[in-house]
């Protein structure tokens, strides 16, 4: 037998103002579009900015449903449009968050299994990182590369 470890490191930041100002900006666009979130179930509204190569930021958020397996995270709302509507750009980095009551969240928001499947698909597709911007009102955590996120992952090399 034997046994082996995944390591990866990540960036810790106490604010938004210590992050650095590309950073900053998409943390800015990730609060503005979790406001327009549509969750009435679960009052729980989380934004997502994705950059793109030609400097373009898009928005998405979370899409809820009275069948909750019918709604959408906000994280494959913003790299689904930039998926469809930009084909060519390369995501370059994708900022998430959550406000409860107006206010972000205590804790980091770290994306869900499937939101990091398509980040990894999306990271495969260009064969280039995307930085990951995970915040909250008590600090924000930073990743290179969605494979941190999702290290035993599935790919197209399975098939």
């Amino acid at each position: 037998m034997k046994k082996t470890e995944f390591n990866f490191s990540y960036e810790a930041y106490k604010n938004a103002e210590e992050l650095p100002v590309e950073d900053a900006r998409l943390v800015e666009k990730a609060i503005e579009a979790a406001k327009n979130a549509y969750a009435p179930y679960s009052e729980f509204n989380v934004g997502a900015a994705v950059l793109l190569e030609d400097e373009r930021i898009l928005m998405g958020n979370n899409q809820e449903n009275a069948a909750y397996p019918s709604g959408l995270c906000a994280e494959r709302v913003a790299l689904f449009y930039a998926n469809a509507n930009y084909p060519e750009q390369r995501v370059k980095a994708i900022a998430i968050v959550a406000l409860k009551e107006g206010k972000m969240v205590p804790s980091v928001v770290t994306p869900c299994g499937n939101c990091r499947q398509a980040m990894l698909e999306t990271e495969t597709r260009f064969k280039k990182p995307i930085r990951i911007i995970m915040g909250s009102q008590n600090g924000f955590w930073v990743v290179d590369k969605a494979h941190y996120l999702l290290p035993l992952s599935f790919t197209g090399d399975a098939l």
